[in-house]
């Protein structure tokens, strides 16, 4: 059991290198603005260009294009609708499964959902909370069998249609293991990288390993549009289809309104569009002061028995979303340390409930999910926000 008051002051004295005072509060993370924000969203209003049309759109999606390097994009409401889409046009529909970490935001089962299909839920690594495909491997040995060119639950009859890994906290999961399983079993790999803008690996961005990848630009995330989400992929014909179903699938026309399937109202508006692009243009800096907060925790926390930081895969570049550690101990003790926490104004917080336990997900298919079950009790981020690294 650690001691609160050890646990506490070591959060504060990671902090205190960055002159953040030790009696100030400090939530888990806020969004940062400036005189940069302020202008680019006053020069849309101004504009008179605030909805889904307009420069702002489509000079933030050829931004997203350079920093990622993905050949196509395509912005949206929020990262929820864009995994949305993303999975219908993977080919999720109704009836189907699609594989899905136990640990990870609610989102991403709820996507799957919403295309009718049912979550699938798979173990994740204890080195960077992503899916583990060694332990997928041998689960779907086990729960799936090729029915000509379909590849079936043996135990619900469903079709198995697409892999949903997520890169949880900003760590890069051990997606070229995922691609090679995927590949061999005939399954679409859609990527959940909405806290991973900025991850790589050799030099490649979260997101665009799979056939489609998505990005979350919510308040709380490296760069945010307010609320916002985008859609990547390297297929032109995908990304046409991506743009035309999130806009309501109308049909381009000087005045008629035509539409010629059922679309969704998805597009990301231009004032958020305006946000993203100030908030790109600081990008790297952004970047480099949530690297400058993660070794500040790392020098504190290396120095307490048992406590791990979770550091993300060696060759990967993590961009340092959400600092987190695990602890050695148990659910209460891990809990008495959040609630001594709080009631000093530093706002830690529990990873999410385990998808498989939540009641609306109690009927899906699962593993063992034992990493999961494990890491999740033990499990406590740390204050991120990009401010707190700005001196450091």
């Amino acid at each position: 059991m650690i001691d609160p008051q050890i646990f506490i002051a070591a959060v504060k004295g990671a902090l205190a290198r960055g002159g953040i005072s030790p009696d100030a509060p400090v939530s888990l993370y806020e969004p940062m603005f400036g005189e940069a924000e302020v202008a680019a969203v006053s020069e849309c209003v101004r504009s008179g260009w605030v909805s889904s049309a307009g420069a702002a759109v489509d000079s933030f999606e050829a931004r997203l294009r350079d920093v990622t390097g993905a050949a196509h994009v395509t912005t949206c409401v929020n990262g929820t609708a864009a995994l949305h889409i993303a999975l219908m046009l993977a080919g999720v529909g109704p009836g189907d499964e699609v594989i899905v970490p136990a640990l990870t935001f609610v989102a991403t089962a709820a996507a799957v959902r919403y295309c009718g299909a049912v979550p699938h839920f798979v173990d994740v690594t204890s080195e960077d909370f992503g899916m583990d495909p060694v332990q997928l491997e041998s689960h779907l040995n086990v729960t799936a069998e090729r029915r000509g060119d379909v590849l079936v639950n043996r135990f619900t009859g469903r079709r198995i249609a697409a892999i949903l890994p997520v890169h949880c906290f900003g760590y890069l999961c051990r997606i070229e293991e995922i691609l090679e399983l995927a590949n061999r079993r005939g399954l679409p790999v859609v990527e959940d990288a909405a806290e991973a803008l900025g991850t790589r690996l050799a030099g490649r961005a979260a997101g665009t390993f799979g056939l489609l990848g998505t990005l979350s630009f919510n308040g709380n995330k490296i760069i945010t549009t307010g609320g916002g989400g985008a859609i990547m992929t390297a297929d032109p014909a995908l990304a046409a289809r991506a743009k035309h179903l999130t806009t309501t699938a109308k049909v381009p026309h000087r005045w008629a309104f035509r539409h010629d399937m059922l679309g969704y109202n998805y597009r990301l508006p231009s004032l958020n569009a305006a946000l993203g692009m100030a908030q790109l243009d600081r990008f790297e800096r952004i970047l480099q002061r949530k690297r400058k907060l993660h070794d500040a925790y790392r020098c504190v926390f290396r120095q307490m028995s048992g406590v791990s930081l979770l550091e993300g895969r060696a060759g990967t570049r993590p961009n340092h979303w959400l600092n987190t550690i695990v602890l050695p101990g148990t659910l209460s003790s891990r809990d008495r340390l959040i609630e001594a926490a709080h009631a000093e104004g530093v706002l830690v917080r529990p990873v999410w409930d385990l998808l498989p336990t939540l009641p609306h997900f109690a009927d899906c298919p699962h593993d063992a999910f034992s990493t999961a079950r494990d890491f999740a009790d033990r499990t406590i981020s740390l204050p991120s926000s990009e401010f707190l690294g700005a001196d450091l």
